[in-house]
């Protein structure tokens, strides 16, 4: 049975890192919800830290490296994604935006994509439908509709009820990116995933 490919881009800063956790627990209930539907699924992790030297010259150059490209045609390539970032100031962070700038708008056309945050708060939690929500759509995803989001008081052990909670939306999210990647054809290859220097210049031009 041919394989399914999901691939999760966390944006987490620090090692360890609660974005990188999140992300893996995402991607760890989504395979097993694939597994049960007989669909088993090849899982690549992209660490956007790992990637911040290449994403920043792409912004000045226009031209991705050889790595920088490789994990943008991961993604576009991937028949489901995981997207997860820290909330700094209220906002996803300039890194996790920079990575989804380089890629072309209509490169995650069709793509299912669970998105995710962590922050220390709870009351940064709307950031995930006023900004990433909104995000995946420019880009003409198709995007779960449960977002998950872990504040600090999230991280507990089995027993607490806010620790029981996060493992529920994680559930409910990953069932619900399975669903609908085991019902799309696998993904073609994009021509063209990056943008062009010439359209990122044009759109600097007033």
């Amino acid at each position: 049975m041919e394989s399914v490919r999901l691939v999760v881009v966390s944006a987490g800063l620090g090692l360890p890192s609660s974005t990188r956790l999140l992300a893996d627990r995402l991607a760890e209930a989504a395979v097993r919800r694939l597994s049960g539907e007989g669909h088993p699924a090849e899982v690549r992790v992209i660490e956007l830290r790992d990637l911040a030297t290449d994403i920043a010259a792409n912004l000045v150059t226009g031209f991705p490296g050889a790595t920088l490209r490789e994990a943008i045609e991961a993604v576009t390539e991937a028949d489901g994604l995981i997207a997860v970032t820290p909330i700094f100031t209220a906002s996803y962070s300039g890194l996790f935006k920079s990575f989804f700038d380089v890629i072309d708008n209509s490169a995650l056309t069709g793509k299912p994509v669970l998105i995710a945050a962590t922050g220390g708060t709870a009351r940064h939690s709307l950031v995930l439908e006023h900004a990433m929500r909104p995000l995946f759509a420019y880009l003409r995803a198709i995007v779960v509709p449960t977002a998950v989001y872990a504040a600090s008081e999230d991280w507990g052990t089995g027993g607490d009820s806010r620790a029981d909670d996060l493992a529920s939306r994680v559930a409910r999210a990953a069932g619900e990116l399975a669903g609908l990647m085991s019902h799309r054809p696998a993904a073609a290859r994009q021509v063209e995933a990056v943008i062009p220097f010439e359209q990122q210049l044009a759109a600097l031009r007033p």
